[in-house]
C-alpha cells in the first residue's frame, strides 16, 4: 500500500480524533501563553507589594524567560525517548505546581524562583504540543494544524492584559498565578484521557555536553540582552560579559553539533531549503513582532494615560483582525504555497503599523484601532504559514526535533527585539528629556504626571515613540527579503523512511 492511498479520501480536513488532539493542545498553550502576558500587567502591584524595585521586579518575567530558554533543546529528545504524551502530562503538572507556588509566595526571591519552576514546565508546553499535533494531523495538513495552534497566541496578547487588569484590580495579585489551576488540571485530565500514547521510539544517546552549552549558552544571552535597558547600553559588564559568554557556548555547541551523530539540536535540518528559509523569516519577523508589541501597550499607557486594563482592551481589534485571517490562510498556505500567502501578509502589516509611524499625543483612537485591526490582519496571513511552511517537507521523524529548532529561535529572537526596542525608545526619550538611557521612560512618566509639563511631555514622548515604531517598520520590511523564498506552490512532505520500508514489506 502506498502513502497516498492509506489516507482517507478527506484528508485534506482536520478530522474529530485530531481536533479533539487539538483541543486539549490549544488548553494547555492557552494556558502558558496567557501566563507570560498576565504578569506583565501586575509588575507594579508586585513592586509595590513586596518593596523592591523594578529592576529586581523584572526578574519575574526574565526568570520565566531563561526557564522556557533552559528546556525547550530537551523536548525534541525527551519525545523521541519517552513519546510525546508522557513529557506533555509532565510539562503541565510542572507549570501547575509552579503556579501554585507562584500564588503562595512569601517574598520576591521565592517568587522568582516559583516562576522558574512555572518556565521549566512552560517550556516544553508549546514545542511538545505541536509535535503532537503534526503527528497527528500529517504533514499534508500542517497549515490546517498551525491555524488552529494559532489560537492561544492570539488569545495571550488579547486576553493576558484584559484578565490580568481585572485580577489584579479586583481580586488579587496572587490569583494571576491560581487561576491557572483549574484551567491546568482541567487540560491534564484531558491529555490523559484524549491524546494517544505513541510509542517511544529508538533510544539515542542523549546529548548532555550539548545541553551544557546550549541551555546555559541561551540563557546568558538572554540575560545579558534583557539587562540593555536597565544598564543603558552595551558597555556594562554585566550586559555584554554574560552575552559573549552565552555567544561562546553557542557557538561551541554548533560546532560540536556538526561532528556528532545525535546532537540535542539537529542541525542537519538546516540543510532542508524550505525549512532554512522558513527559519530565517521566522527570526526577522519575531524580532520586529516582539518588539512592536512591547511598545504598542506602552504608548496607550504613557502617553495617553490609559490603566493596564484599558490598554489590553484597546488592543483587541488586532486579535480580532488575526483572527479572522488566520484560518482562511492557514488553508490557502496548504493548497497555494506559504509564500503566496506570506508575502501580502508582511504587506498588511507595514500598511497597520504606517499608522503608527506618524503617532502624535493625541491622535484619534478610530485611527489607531484601524491600525491595529490591519496589522492583526496581516499577522494571521504571516506567524503561522511561516510554521507550516518549515515543517512541511519534512518526514514524520524530524518534526519533533525541527519543533525544538522553531521554538528555540522564536524564544531568542523575541527576547533580543524586545530588549532592541526597549533600547530604542529609552534612547529616544532620553534624547528627548536631556537624561542618560536609563532614565528616559522614568523621567517621561514624572514630566507626564506634572500638570504644567504634561502637555510638553506628552508631545515629545509621542514622537518619541512615532520614531521607534518607524526602526519596527524597517524591521518588518526586512521579512520580506527571506520571504521572498518561500515555496509559492504546495509542496510534498518528505517520506519517511521507516514508514517506506514497513509499506514496502506489507
Amino acid at each position: 500500500m502506498t502513502t497516498a492511498e492509506a489516507r482517507p479520501a478527506d484528508s485534506g480536513k482536520l478530522d474529530s480524533a485530531v481536533l479533539k488532539v487539538a483541543g486539549v493542545v490549544v488548553l494547555g498553550a492557552v494556558m502558558a501563553i496567557l501566563d507570560t502576558t498576565v504578569v506583565n500587567v501586575a509588575l507594579q502591584a508586585l513592586t509595590l507589594q513586596f518593596q523592591t524595585s523594578l529592576d529586581t521586579i523584572q526578574w519575574v518575567v526574565t526568570g520565566y524567560l531563561l526557564a522556557l530558554a533552559t528546556v525547550i533543546p530537551v523536548t525534541g529528545w525527551a519525545c523521541d525517548r519517552f513519546g510525546t504524551k508522557r513529557p506533555y502530562l509532565l510539562s503541565i503538572g510542572l507549570f501547575l505546581l509552579g503556579s501554585v507556588l507562584a500564588g503562595m509566595a512569601w517574598n520576591i526571591e521565592s517568587l522568582i524562583a516559583f516562576r522558574v519552576l512555572q518556565g521549566l514546565g512552560g517550556g516544553m508546553l508549546m514545542p511538545a504540543g505541536m509535535t503532537i499535533m503534526t503527528r497527528a494531523a500529517g504533514p499534508h495538513r500542517v497549515g490546517r494544524v498551525m491555524a488552529v495552534l494559532g489560537v492561544p497566541m492570539l488569545l495571550g496578547p488579547i486576553g493576558g492584559p484584559i484578565l490580568g487588569g481585572w485580577l489584579v484590580d479586583a481580586v488579587s495579585w496572587r490569583w494571576i498565578f491560581y487561576i491557572n489551576v483549574p484551567i491546568g488540571a482541567i487540560a491534564f485530565l484531558l491529555a490523559w484521557r484524549i491524546l494517544p500514547k505513541d510509542e517511544p521510539r529508538a533510544a539515542e544517546r542523549f546529548d548532555f555536553p550539548g545541553m551544557l552549552m546550549l541551555s546555559p549558552g541561551l540563557a546568558l544571552l538572554i540575560f545579558g540582552v534583557s539587562k540593555i535597558p536597565a544598564e543603558g547600553g552595551v558597555s556594562s559588564l554585566s550586559v555584554w560579559l554574560p552575552g559573549l559568554l552565552g555567544l561562546a557556548l553557542i557557538v561551541a555547541f554548533v560546532l560540536r553539533a556538526t561532528r556528532i551523530p545525535n546532537p540535542l539540536v539537529d542541525l542537519k535540518l538546516f540543510k532542508d531549503r524550505t525549512f532554512s528559509v522558513a527559519m530565517i523569516t521566522m527570526t526577522f519577523f519575531m524580532v520586529a513582532f516582539m518588539g512592536a508589541m512591547l511598545v504598542l501597550p506602552t504608548y496607550f499607557v504613557l502617553v495617553r494615560g490609559e490603566s493596564a486594563l484599558q490598554a489590553g482592551l484597546l488592543l483587541a481589534p488586532q486579535g480580532i483582525g488575526a483572527m479572522l485571517t488566520m484560518p482562511v490562510a492557514g488553508r490557502l498556505a496548504d493548497k497555494i504555497g506559504a509564500g503566496k500567502i506570506v508575502l501580502p501578509g508582511i504587506v498588511v502589516i507595514l500598511a497597520g503599523l504606517a499608522v503608527f509611524t506618524q503617532v502624535g499625543a493625541e491622535t484619534p483612537y478610530p485611527v489607531l484601532l484601524a491600525g491595529l485591526f490591519v496589522m492583526g490582519l496581516g499577522m494571521g496571513m504571516t506567524m503561522m504559514p511561516i510554521s507550516a511552511a518549515a515543517l512541511q517537507t519534512l518526514t514524520q521523524r524530524s518534526v519533533a526535533r525541527a519543533s525544538t529548532s522553531m521554538n528555540i529561535i522564536q524564544q531568542a529572537a523575541g527576547g533580543i527585539g524586545s530588549a532592541v526596542v526597549s533600547i530604542i525608545l529609552a534612547s529616544l526619550l532620553a534624547g528627548k528629556f536631556g537624561v542618560p538611557t536609563s532614565q528616559g521612560q522614568l523621567t517621561a512618566t514624572v514630566a507626564l504626571m506634572n500638570p504644567q509639563t504634561h502637555a510638553m511631555a506628552a508631545g515629545a514622548s509621542a514622537d518619541a515613540f512615532a520614531s521607534t515604531f518607524l526602526w519596527a517598520l524597517v524591521l518588518i520590511a526586512l521579512c520580506l527579503i527571506p520571504a521572498l523564498f518561500l515555496p509559492k506552490k504546495p509542496v510534498a512532505p518528505a517520506e519517511d523512511p521507516e514508514l517506506v520500508t514497513t509499506e514496502t514489506a506489507a
